[in-house]
């Protein structure tokens, strides 16, 4: 492979990964509206009701899935090590708990599908119709 290749070869791959979507999902039967800021405050431990009143479970892919970081930058304007060490001082004071890591989309999937109160996100890619898409990012 020459070396032209291999820099196009980088650059589709690179030009592909900035372009992933992450998709904010929920159950199927919740109603909720949700923007940025909503979801936001869900995940950052600041609420723990939709706006419709609905208890909230927030979850979170780990550390390792791609779309952690995606989700964590995109949505709520961090690093993951920020949101770590945010996570981090809540919990040491006392004041929060992080929500609940799944190991992968289909785990999130499943989750989201099987409670009407959960909130997660997943690759836009990985969506299908055991949950419905709130907002993408």
């Amino acid at each position: 492979m020459n070396w032209f290749k291999v820099m196009t070869l980088t650059a589709a791959l690179a030009a592909n990964t900035a372009f992933a979507e992450v998709a904010v999902i929920v159950h199927p039967s919740n109603a909720a509206t949700l923007d940025q800021a909503e979801i936001t405050r869900l995940f950052t431990g600041r609420g723990a009701t939709f706006n419709n009143g609905n208890k909230a479970t927030p979850l979170n892919l780990s550390e390792s899935a791609a779309a952690r970081a995606d989700f964590d930058s995109k949505v709520l304007g961090k690093s993951s090590s920020q949101m770590k060490a945010y996570w981090s001082k809540l919990v040491f004071t006392g004041k929060g708990t992080p929500p609940k890591e799944l190991n992968s989309d289909a785990d999130m999937k499943a989750a989201v599908a099987a409670d009407a109160n959960a909130i997660g996100y997943i690759d836009a890619a990985a969506v299908d119709a055991t949950v419905k898409v709130v907002a993408k990012f």
